[in-house]
């Protein structure tokens, strides 16, 4: 069964906790703290892999979830990190969290981190010093990512077949290629899109059959547009249209049209024309209906062809390696050129970035706001039940110039100050 969508969850394991311990041995008095660190959790990877060509996995397994590190304990041993969850995917696979793409995975073996597990906590040996011996701070472990991802398959071709249902599209990949599509004398025989490999002289290629189109299939009518996407990366249409139609010129301009309406990439995309079903036609005939198509399509090569006689095959497969290599090129071409433009950009690092904060006042509440991404793991790995963590926590607003802002805000020994989910007073009350 293929399928090219799907939704799943998607949890990187949570970061161990830090240890509060103190070494305690026979005739050794004040052995120090000896607390160790949590372990990191897993983190959530796909992988492109050419071994698959559907999502059907992910609807019966919409959970993706790594492991959490462990905890820390005596003796400073540090937990165990949690182990990556490694989740294979089609090649062309693309992932987006609310909306905007994460990752797009295009290479076989290619490797995204999508969701990054949490950090472990400190123990409390970490925070032993000169002049704090005996530190009982301990940092929790960190939450892993969390959230719902929408997956979207476009299949990787040089070459997408359009047309519309009963042109040919099916047959022309079963004789040119490895590819064994159903084919029946009657539309909408193709239901799922169909890949295969056609060999010509010293090179291959990769062919995508998409279900027929119809006119207003851009609006949802017959099968919809549910799978132009797989058209978006192709290289190259070939364009198939029955030399036995009424109104050539009018089908192509309808097929054209709606590729439009989907996406004005498409229109631009090149194109070969090929008349199917020749066989069984006089060549004037052949001739007359390639001459509406070229008055319709002036810049497009047109070939007539017969894939149960075998003909013309040769020829269009040999411009379509002609033109899938010039958009090969061409994509080289202009990737260079972006990496070699020169222009400068000022952009923040992202250490500048990690140490910016802001701090805002609810009206309503007088509760004071604290966000900024630095402030708010510090907030995530600290335990608020315990008040030395919690003074901790007061020490590092302090020295990143938070307290400052508060006060110059207005903020008093006991007003509520929020940083992600936690709440605590401004000062140990």
């Amino acid at each position: 069964m293929f399928v090219d969508t799907a939704k799943v969850f998607i949890q990187a394991g949570t970061g161990g906790n830090g240890c509060v311990s103190f070494r305690r041995e026979i005739y050794v008095d004040k052995g120090g703290p000896d607390g160790g660190n949590g372990g990191k959790g897993g983190n959530v990877i796909f992988e492109a892999t050419e071994n698959l060509n559907t999502l059907i996995d992910f609807r019966f397994k919409p959970e993706l979830k790594a492991e959490h590190g462990q905890n820390g304990s005596k003796s400073k041993r540090q937990g165990k990190s949690g182990d990556d969850y490694i989740v294979k995917v089609p090649m062309g696979t693309l992932v987006k969290k609310d909306g905007v793409v994460i990752a797009d995975l295009t290479h076989n073996g290619e490797q995204v981190i999508i969701a990054k597990g949490g950090d472990g906590g400190f123990g409390n040996a970490h925070f032993k010093s000169s002049v704090r011996q005996t530190p009982r701070i301990a940092e929790m472990g960190e939450p892993g990512d969390t959230f719902e991802a929408a997956l979207e398959l476009k299949l990787l071709a040089d070459v997408g077949l359009v047309g519309f249902p009963n042109a040919g599209k099916s047959t022309f990949l079963s004789v040119v290629s490895n590819a064994r599509p159903e084919i029946a004398d009657y539309a909408f025989t193709t239901l799922t899109p169909n890949l295969g490999v056609a060999d010509i002289d010293d090179s291959s290629l990769l062919i995508a059959d998409i279900p027929g189109l119809i006119e207003g299939a851009s609006e949802g009518k017959g099968l919809g547009d549910a799978f132009l996407r797989h058209v978006e990366r192709t290289a190259v249409l070939l364009h198939l249209i029955d030399a036995y139609s009424n109104d050539i010129a009018g089908d192509y301009k309808t097929i054209r049209n709606e590729l439009e309406q989907y996406s004005e990439e498409l229109i631009s995309r090149p194109e070969i024309i090929a008349l199917t079903k020749s066989e069984g036609l006089d060549d004037d005939i052949v001739a007359m209906q390639k001459d509406e198509l070229q008055k319709a399509a002036p810049e497009s090569q047109i070939f007539a062809i017969s894939s149960t006689a075998h003909t013309g095959l040769k020829e269009v497969l040999r411009a379509l390696r002609t033109a899938v290599k010039d958009v090969r090129e061409a994509e080289i071409v202009n990737t260079d050129e972006d990496e070699d433009s020169g222009l400068a950009m000022i952009t923040l690092s992202s250490e500048q970035i990690a140490e910016s904060w802001v701090v805002t006042k609810d009206e309503e509440t007088g509760v004071f706001i604290v966000t900024g991404d630095k402030i708010e793991k510090f907030a995530r790995r600290t335990n608020f039940d315990g008040f030395e963590n919690v003074n901790r926590l007061r020490d590092i607003m302090k020295k990143m110039g938070i307290t400052h802002e508060l006060t110059r805000r207005g903020a008093t020994g006991d007003s509520t100050i929020r940083i992600g989910d936690d709440e605590f007073s401004y000062l140990e009350q």
